[in-house]
């Protein structure tokens, strides 16, 4: 009867240990992948050509979750849901700020970003008394047109800001519901190539090498997968290394996350850069210093708490 019951708890044993190298192989392959929320732009191309040229054999994998605005990406990227996200780097500080624990490893573009004026908008001044759109009061859009107006001797109290998606914009500039917006690209190319709006400014002409998106991880999973989240990043910036040195693949590859016609692309890509990602200390003092000037933040957020220098590689 013993012996039985040895052999009982022996067989016991053995299945258990059976199962938790098999949850622990499970767990050890599922957590390859890493997944990063975005919204269909070319200010996220790294993060596309990173997912393009990842191969099986790589120790990172990238699943990209497609959302429709920035605030439900946010919410995702808060709550854990994601792991990272390309995202409005001004909404990361935000979080950040409320005690959020999210961190930037670099950024997703350099300018890129257009200041669109309908046909009948002639000059700055002719915004007045006008409605203009911008993706959300947390962005580096809403600080190219505070500049803007700024230089015009003018205020956002002088026209009514609202807030769009930006799939929204072309089509309300077309219909006459704005006279003007600033968003990430391809949308502003967008209402030059229908021809039913033009440029009012660049953003290096307000605010040189200005930042706007950036590759943000949820802390819980840097400090639960670091090697893997520092893996991601690597990928991550040689992708747009790849892009810098490989122009011709910039439409290429957008075409494949984009609904946009080819046209449209390729005009959105002579706004933009995709060089030199890193979020330096001088840059982050400069967004900052400007969202406080903004009243979009109170207090903020010390540079090595916002940015994980530890991601990079």
């Amino acid at each position: 009867m013993r012996k039985i019951f040895l052999f009982f708890l022996l067989s016991i044993a053995v299945l258990t240990a059976g199962c938790s190298g098999a949850e622990k192989s499970a767990q050890g392959s599922e957590m390859r992948t890493v997944r990063i929320a975005y919204l269909p732009i070319t200010h996220a191309l790294p993060l596309f050509a990173e997912k393009e040229l990842l191969s099986t054999d790589d120790n990172v994998q990238i699943e990209l979750i497609k959302y429709g605005s920035w605030p439900e990406l946010m919410d995702a990227l808060n709550t854990g849901k994601v792991d990272g996200a390309s995202v409005l780097i001004e909404l990361a500080v935000k979080a950040r700020e409320q005690g959020i624990d999210v961190r930037a490893a670099a950024l997703g573009h350099k300018d890129g970003n257009v200041i669109i004026g309908g046909n009948d908008i002639n000059s700055v001044e002719d915004l007045r008394g006008k409605i203009f759109a911008i993706p959300h009061k947390q962005s580096t859009h809403n600080l190219l047109l505070q500049q803007l107006l700024r230089e015009h001797g003018m205020s956002p109290q002088d026209l009514t800001v609202v807030e769009l998606s930006p799939p929204e914009m072309p089509a309300g500039l077309a219909q006459g519901q704005i006279s003007g917006y600033c968003v990430a690209e391809p949308f502003g190319a967008k209402a030059i190539a229908l021809g039913k709006g033009h440029i009012l400014a660049k953003a290096e002409e307000l605010w040189p090498d200005s930042l706007c998106c950036a590759l943000v991880f949820n802390g819980r999973f840097v400090e639960e997968h670091h090697e893997l989240a520092r893996e991601t990043v690597a990928k991550y910036l040689a992708a747009s290394r790849y892009l810098e040195k490989n122009p011709e693949e910039q439409p290429r590859i957008a075409q494949i996350y984009l609904k946009a016609k080819a046209k449209v692309i390729e005009k959105s890509l002579q706004f933009i850069r995709y060089n030199d990602l890193a979020i330096t200390r001088e840059a982050y003092k400069e967004l900052t210093s400007r969202m406080q000037e903004a009243g979009l933040i109170r207090q903020v957020p010390d540079y090595e708490e916002f940015v994980d220098s530890t991601l990079l590689p």
